[in-house]
């Protein structure tokens, strides 16, 4: 495998994080909403997403093809650059809504569609710090459990397992505590908190699970695991 390859995958993982991330973040505020064949508990025949549910999930997928190429400590320097991008798309932001306008009009239309996006921001900030780094930490720890085989079971068994606490944090804070502590919008009623939380959960479990070969093609089109099997994982460096 050429430096070039190597380097390639580096750049295109950290690029996808990153832009699904922050695209993520400006998506957030629209609900979306689906029919369903069956009635399910809580959400009933629809269910109810933000619509940053598919861009969040390509996050964990990005950081589960970096984590398995480059290691852990490599995918948490990731996740963190991708906290601090969070604070840099806030203030690009507000600077852009508070700098004068041109047309006072289009402004407050400006500053009402992207003003509650602080509200996603700061759920996604601490749904994405706990949640992120979680992912990392259960990839690696079955990943020294069971050696460089049985990826898919790490990938959906983190992917599974920090989907469910972010999904919890995000909405919780996204859509009900910000509103309520900013004056960003109005908080949704509990009835569609919950129904959210279990919506966008189902899809990211179900992306969790489609999404395992597509983490096999790339970790086997740059190279495979640059880990050394001789290197401890969780030693101190």
């Amino acid at each position: 495998m050429s430096e070039a390859r190597t380097q390639a995958g580096q750049i295109a993982l950290v690029a996808l994080f990153v832009t699904a991330l922050t695209t993520a973040q400006l998506t957030a505020s629209k609900l979306l909403s689906f029919g369903l064949p069956v009635e399910l508990p809580v959400t009933g025949a629809n269910i109810i997403l933000p619509g940053a549910a598919l861009a969040y999930a390509l996050t964990f997928f990005a950081s589960d093809c970096y984590s398995e190429l480059y290691g852990r400590r490599a995918a948490q320097v990731m996740v963190n650059v991708g906290f601090v991008m969070n604070f840099v798309l806030l203030a690009l932001v507000w600077s852009t809504i508070l700098a004068p306008a041109a047309n006072p009009d289009a402004a407050s239309q400006y500053r009402a569609v992207l003003a509650p996006g602080t509200n996603i921001v700061l759920g996604s900030l601490l749904a994405y710090v706990v949640s992120q780094n979680w992912d990392v930490l259960v990839f690696h720890r079955i990943r020294d459990a069971t050696g460089p085989s049985m990826l898919w079971l790490r990938n959906v068994a983190s992917t599974a397992t920090s989907q469910a606490i972010d999904t919890v944090l995000f909405v919780a804070v996204a859509f009900y505590l910000a509103p309520q502590v900013l004056g960003f919008g109005e908080p949704l009623p509990v009835p569609v908190i919950l129904s959210l939380i279990v919506g966008q959960y189902l899809l990211k479990l179900l992306i969790a699970l489609v999404d395992t070969p597509f983490v096999y093609a790339v970790v086997a089109f740059f190279g495979g695991s640059k880990i050394d099997e001789r290197e401890n994982a969780w030693a101190a460096d």
